[in-house]
């Protein structure tokens, strides 16, 4: 499927909104786990999964298409781009690593608390850094490009994979994450 790059940006922004929510979410387990109350391991997992699976397999592959557009069409927008790839493994690497500690917690491995809130503050940090450039940097630069050939479009067919949390049929397998993000919500 090829889009018009202007709805891939706003997609990619749209994304950055949802993975904010469950950073969120994160970072509130993070807490439980930090305070020695017991954290909603599976609903860690849910989001780690869904960071895995979602963001890192599709999102960040999506991101670099746009970069690689601004590189090959304009490339004076695309100077500095040169950090987003290693970043969005870096990313995935420390998303590995959290989502490994939950799972190893469910199979009765011990993790220690302080490995637990380190490795979740590190990864949602580091996104969190990562997406706030994205969006003051990058993103303006990619609204110039569109701006500029305004009807450029993105193969991003390899890449047809729906959002199983925030998209329009959402995953069962997520529905303890989907009822905690109504909560958010409502609250």
């Amino acid at each position: 499927m090829t889009i018009l790059l202007a709805d891939l940006l706003n997609d990619l922004r749209e994304d950055h909104r949802n993975m904010t929510v469950m950073l969120d979410l994160l970072q509130r387990e993070a807490g439980h786990i930090r305070n020695g109350e017991k954290p909603d391991y599976e609903l860690i997992h849910d989001i780690m999964r869904y960071m895995t699976v979602y963001s890192d397999a599709v999102h960040h592959p999506k991101e670099d298409l746009l970069y690689g557009a601004m590189r090959a069409e304009q490339p004076a927008l695309g100077a500095g781009l040169e950090r987003v790839e290693p970043e969005h493994r870096e990313i995935a690497e420390l998303g590995e690593a959290l989502r490994n500690d939950v799972e190893a917690v469910a199979s009765g491995a011990a993790v220690t608390r302080d490995c637990m809130v380190a490795d979740t503050n590190d990864y949602v940090q580091l996104l969190q850094r990562h997406m706030a450039w994205e969006e003051e940097d990058l993103f303006r630069r990619a609204d110039a490009l569109v701006k500029a050939e305004d009807k450029m479009f993105v193969d991003t067919s390899h890449l047809d994979r729906l959002d199983p949390v925030f998209g329009p049929e959402r995953g069962h397998s997520f529905a303890n994450l989907l009822e905690n993000i109504k909560n958010l919500s409502d609250s």
